[in-house]
């Protein structure tokens, strides 16, 4: 089992950027594929960003594709989330989110979630 603490959300204008951090527990955070979504009020839980085991492969939504990148440090437990040039549209709760199985961009796949840290961008 693994806990998951988002942190690094704030207000930042729009254009400006932002780094998340996931902080994971336990001593095996190199054996979970990692995510990011994200939701805004109202609407689903949309993916933005996966990771494999190891780092080697990422995929992002078409949406934050060539903004956000995704990381992650498996000797200090945790994934990143750098975003770049941030739009009003990007505002929403970010959740990162773990399983053992296999990167996905479904959210029903994941088995472990934070408790999300808020990210809104002003026009």
């Amino acid at each position: 089992q693994v806990q998951l603490v988002e942190s690094g959300g704030g207000v930042v204008q729009a254009g400006g950027s932002l780094r998340l951090s996931c902080a994971a527990s336990g001593r095996t955070f190199s054996s979970y594929f990692m995510a990011w979504f994200r939701q805004a009020p109202g609407k689903e839980r949309d993916f933005v960003a996966c990771i494999g085991r190891y780092g080697a492969r990422t995929y992002y939504a078409d949406s934050v594709k060539g903004r956000f990148t995704i990381s992650r440090d498996n000797a200090k437990n945790t994934v990143y989330l750098q975003m770049n040039s941030l739009k009003p549209e990007d505002t929403a709760v970010y959740y990162c989110a773990a399983t053992p199985q296999y990167s996905s961009s479904n959210y029903y796949d994941y088995d472990y979630w934070g408790q999300g840290t808020q990210v809104t961008v002003s026009s």
